[in-house]
């Protein structure tokens, strides 16, 4: 079983950056990919993006790519997600994912989330 722990979020004004992290802990655990999801107040919860630590490859949702970047720990037990020109619509309770028990398929495993308000 993989635990995973965010921290940052808060509050900051549009047009502003915030930085959440992610670190993963464990007995006897790996994980494939670790990636960040968001809830809105009222909406489902949606793909921010995600890193494969095989490949490396970074994938990103259409609506932060370009703002939003992931970066990965070479120990493949952590992640951060830069978060620039933030917008009100931005406002969610970010969390971290990964895939622990297989390299395809769904997320597995879930932090408990952190909040994230943009201001307008």
């Amino acid at each position: 079983q993989v635990q995973l722990v965010e921290s940052g979020g808060g509050l900051v004004q549009a047009g502003g950056s915030l930085r959440v992290s992610c670190a993963a802990s464990g007995s006897s655990f790996s994980t494939y990919a670790m990636g960040w999801f968001r809830q809105a107040p009222g909406k489902e919860r949606e793909f921010v993006g995600d890193i494969t630590w095989r490949t490396g490859e970074l994938t990103y949702a259409d609506s932060v790519k370009g703002r939003f970047f992931i970066s990965g720990d070479h120990t493949k037990t952590a992640v951060a997600l830069q978060m620039n020109n933030l917008k009100p619509e931005d406002t969610a309770v970010y969390y971290c994912a990964a895939r622990s028990q297989s390299p395809f398929g769904a997320f597995d495993s879930w932090g408990q989330g952190t909040q994230v308000t943009v201001s307008s």
